[in-house]
C-alpha cells in the first residue's frame, strides 16, 4: 500500500509538471497525504497562488478545477471563494475580461456571505481596473471608491498602486489632469514603501507626461529625471525610451544645451534599438531646436527623416506636430507653396485627431452606484390575441398608407433639392476659406520671415556699432597727426619721428576693416561660424597692439602671460571677442593699474582670461553684462561705450560652442573668462 501511494504521488508530481522549487515541491507532497477536507483545499490554495505568481496559468487552472469540485462537495465557502478569485485573475491576465468581471461577481458574493472585508476590497479593487479599461467609468469608479478606503486601512499597496494607476488613467482620459497627477502621486507613494522600481519608473514617467500637457516643463523634466534615476545607467532601452521626451522639455523650456545633449543621445539609442516612433519624436525636436537656432538645412533633413519614420509607424501626433515645423522651415526660407501644402496636412491630421477625441472622451461622474443583482427567475411573456381587421379598417389603412407615401416622396425632393443647393454653397464657401488660409498663411510666413531677419540684423548691427567704435580711435588718432602736419604745427624731423605711429594706426585701422569685411562677407546668409585651428597666442599680440597707445597713455602696465596653444574657432568672431574685452579693461582701469592676459587648458578646452586691477564691476550689474538689453557706464577717463560689447561676445562665443563669465570685486578687479574648444567638437545640431 505505501509503495502504490508514492507510485501515486510521483505520477501526480509528473503529470502537473512541477518545478524544483522546495516549497511547491512541499506543499504538493502536503497535499498527496491530506484528506478531502478543508485542509487540502487551503492547501490547494497556496499552490494555485504560487502557480499565478509564476505565471503557470495552465497548471494553476488544472488545480482550479480540481480544488473547486472539493470546496462545493464539502460546502467550503472560504476556500470556495479564494478559488474563484484566482480564476478571475487568471482570467483577466489572459485578457478575458467578460469572463474576469463575472467570475470576480462570483467570488464577490461568497467574500460577502462570509463577512470577509479585505477580500471584497481586493475584488471591488480589480472589478474597478476592468470597468475602467472597458471604458465603463461610472462603475469602474463606484467600484474603486468602495475598495480605497479598505485596503489602505490594510496597508495593500499592490492592489492600492494597481486601482490609483486606474483611476489616474481615467481622470487622464477624461481630461481632468488635476486629478490624474493626484491619483499618481499617490500610486507614487505605495509603490515607494514597496519599493517597486519599475512602477516607479511607470509612475514618475507619467507624471511627466501629464505635466507636459499641462506646459509646466520644470515639474516635467523633475519628474523625466527621476524615472531615469531609479533605473540602472547600463538601462539602454529606458533611457531610449524616456530621453526623447526629456530633451523636448528642455527644449520647451528653452534650454538649448541640455536639450541637444540629450536629444542626441536618445536618437543613437533608438537608432541602435530600431525604435522608429521614439527615434521620430527625437528628431522632430532636434529639428525645432535646430530651426530656432537657424541651422535650417540641419532642421530640414531631421524633420524629413521625423516624417518618414512618422508615417512607417502611423503615429499621427508625430506627423501632425512635424507638420507643423515643417510649415514653419518652408515659411522662414520663403517656399511658400511648400509652406501652404504642409498648413494644409498639419490641419487635416488635427481635424481627424480632434475628432477621434470627442468621440471617446468620456464623462467620469464620481457618484457611487447602487450595485444590481440580477436574479435567475424566468418570466414568461403571454401572447396578445390577433384581432382579425374589418375590411372597411383596412381600406381606411390603406388610403391613409399610400396619403403618407405620397407626402414623403414630396418631402424627399424638396429635401434633395435643399441637399443639392447647401452643397453647391458649402463648395464655394470652402474654396473661399482655401483661398483665405492660402493668404493667411503667406502673410503668416513673410511675418515670420520678417522678424528672421529682422533678429538677423539686429545682430550684425550691434558687431558694426561694435567695431566701428574701435575704428573710430585708430582713425581719429591718424587724423589728428594729418591735420598737425597741415596747419605746419609739424616740423619734418617731428613728423618722420612720429611716422612709424602714425603707419601702425593705419595699419590697425585696416586691419580692422579687413577682419570686418571678411567676416560680415561670410555672414550673409547667416550667423553660423567658420571655425578653423589658428594660435589664440598670435591673436592676443595683435589686439594688444591696438590698445598700446591707450596703455601708455593712461599708464597701465600690460603683463602677457599667454603660450603658444591652438583653438578651433571662427578666427574672425574670436578677434571681435578679445578686442571688446581687452578694451573695457583699459577703459576701467586707471594710472598705476595692471592688465594679465593668459590662456590655459582644462578638462581638454581653452580658458582664456583677461584680468585687471581697476575699479571692479557691483554684483547686481554682473547679471546685466551679458543681457539682450544696452548696459554701459563711463570709464575712468569719462569714456563712453555702446553698451553692446559684451552681449555680442555671448553671442559669439557660445556660436562657437563655447562659454563667458566675468568674476569681479568692486574696487580690487574683474576677470573675465572664455571657454573654447580645441579641437573640431560635435554639433549638437546633427547626428
Amino acid at each position: 500500500m505505501k509503495r502504490l501511494l508514492v507510485l501515486f504521488l510521483v505520477l501526480l508530481i509528473g503529470y502537473f509538471g512541477f518545478s524544483q522549487n522546495e516549497k511547491l515541491d512541499s506543499l504538493t507532497i502536503q497535499l498527496a497525504y491530506q484528506n478531502p477536507d478543508s485542509s487540502k483545499v487551503n492547501t490547494s490554495v497556496k499552490i494555485i497562488e504560487l502557480l499565478f505568481k509564476d505565471n503557470n496559468f495552465s497548471k494553476a487552472l488544472q488545480f482550479i478545477q480540481q480544488s473547486e469540485k472539493l470546496a462545493r462537495d464539502i460546502n467550503y465557502k472560504k476556500g470556495l471563494a479564494d478559488i474563484i478569485f484566482y480564476k478571475a485573475k487568471i482570467y483577466q491576465k489572459n485578457g478575458n475580461t467578460t469572463k474576469a468581471i463575472n467570475t470576480y461577481k462570483n467570488s464577490k458574493l461568497l467574500f460577502t456571505d462570509i463577512k470577509d472585508t479585505l477580500s471584497v476590497a481586493k475584488v471591488n479593487s480589480n472589478l474597478g481596473v476592468l470597468e475602467i479599461e472597458k471604458g465603463h467609468y461610472k462603475e469602474g469608479l463606484a467600484y474603486a471608491m468602495s475598495s480605497i478606503n479598505e485596503l489602505e486601512k490594510r496597508q495593500k499597496y499592490n492592489e492600492l498602486s494597481s486601482i490609483y494607476k486606474s483611476l489616474a488613467n481615467a481622470y487622464q482620459q477624461s481630461g481632468d489632469l488635476d486629478k490624474a497627477i493626484t491619483y499618481n502621486l499617490k500610486r507614487l507613494n505605495v509603490d515607494n514603501q514597496t519599493n517597486n522600481i519599475d512602477r516607479l519608473i511607470e509612475t514618475n514617467k507619467t507624471l511627466a507626461d501629464i505635466y507636459v500637457i499641462k506646459n509646466n516643463y520644470t515639474q516635467a523634466i523633475s519628474y523625466y529625471e527621476s524615472a531615469l534615476g531609479y533605473a540602472n545607467m547600463d538601462n539602454v532601452t529606458l533611457r531610449a525610451q524616456i530621453l526623447p521626451y526629456l530633451g523636448d522639455a528642455y527644449l520647451k523650456k528653452e534650454d538649448y544645451k541640455t536639450s541637444a545633449k540629450y536629444l542626441v543621445e536618445a536618437i543613437k539609442l533608438n537608432r541602435n534599438l530600431q525604435k522608429n516612433r521614439e527615434m521620430a519624436i527625437a528628431l522632430n525636436a532636434l529639428g525645432e531646436l535646430n530651426l530656432l537656432q537657424n541651422r535650417l538645412k540641419t532642421a530640414e533633413e531631421q524633420l524629413l527623416e521625423a516624417a518618414n519614420l512618422g508615417r512607417i509607424e502611423n503615429d499621427d501626433q508625430t506627423l501632425m506636430y512635424n507638420y507643423k515645423l515643417m510649415k514653419t522651415l518652408d515659411s522662414t526660407k520663403g517656399n511658400f507653396e511648400n509652406a501652404f501644402v504642409w498648413q494644409r496636412e498639419y490641419h487635416k491630421l488635427k481635424d481627424k485627431l480632434d475628432k477621434e477625441k470627442a468621440s471617446v472622451l468620456p464623462v467620469i461622474i464620481e457618484e457611487p452606484i447602487e450595485e444590481v443583482v440580477d436574479t435567475l427567475t424566468p418570466t414568461q411573456q403571454e401572447l396578445l390575441p390577433v384581432n382579425t381587421v374589418s375590411k372597411d379598417k383596412f381600406d381606411r389603412f390603406k388610403l391613409i398608407f399610400y396619403a403618407l407615401l405620397a407626402a414623403f416622396a414630396v418631402v424627399l425632393t424638396f429635401f434633395v433639392l435643399f441637399s443639392l443647393k447647401r452643397n453647391n454653397r458649402l463648395k464655394y464657401t470652402r474654396e473661399l476659406e482655401a483661398k483665405n488660409k492660402k493668404i493667411e498663411l503667406q502673410n503668416e510666413a513673410i511675418l515670420e520671415q520678417s522678424k528672421h531677419l529682422e533678429n538677423i540684423n539686429k545682430v550684425k548691427d550691434k558687431l558694426f556699432s561694435i567695431v566701428s567704435h574701435d575704428l573710430k580711435d585708430s582713425l581719429t588718432s591718424t587724423k589728428g597727426f594729418i591735420d598737425l602736419l597741415k596747419d605746419g604745427q609739424l616740423s619734418q624731423d617731428e613728423f618722420h619721428s612720429l611716422l612709424p605711429e602714425l603707419s601702425e594706426n593705419a595699419n590697425n585701422a585696416s586691419l580692422l576693416l579687413f577682419n570686418l569685411l571678411n567676416w560680415s562677407k561670410s555672414q550673409m546668409q547667416s550667423l553660423e561660424p567658420k571655425p578653423s585651428l589658428f594660435d589664440i597666442q598670435e591673436v592676443f599680440a595683435d589686439k594688444v597692439k591696438l590698445i598700446d597707445q591707450k596703455l601708455e597713455a593712461k599708464g597701465i602696465k600690460l603683463i602677457d602671460n599667454t603660450l603658444r596653444d591652438f583653438i578651433y574657432a571662427d578666427k574672425s568672431m574670436v578677434e571681435i571677442v578679445i578686442q571688446n574685452i581687452l578694451a573695457n579693461a583699459v577703459k576701467f582701469c586707471d594710472k598705476g593699474d595692471s592688465i594679465s592676459i593668459s590662456n590655459q587648458i582644462s578638462n581638454g578646452n581653452a580658458i582664456l582670461s583677461v584680468a585687471d586691477t581697476g575699479v571692479g564691476i557691483q554684483k547686481e550689474d554682473q547679471e546685466k553684462l551679458f543681457g539682450s538689453n544696452t548696459f554701459t557706464t563711463r570709464g575712468t577717463q569719462k569714456e563712453k561705450g555702446t553698451g553692446l560689447g559684451l552681449t555680442i561676445c555671448k553671442e559669439l562665443v557660445e556660436l562657437n560652442n563655447g562659454k563667458i563669465w566675468v568674476e569681479s570685486t568692486p574696487k580690487i578687479g574683474s576677470t573675465f573668462y572664455v571657454e573654447l574648444p580645441k579641437n573640431k567638437v560635435e554639433n549638437p545640431g546633427e547626428t
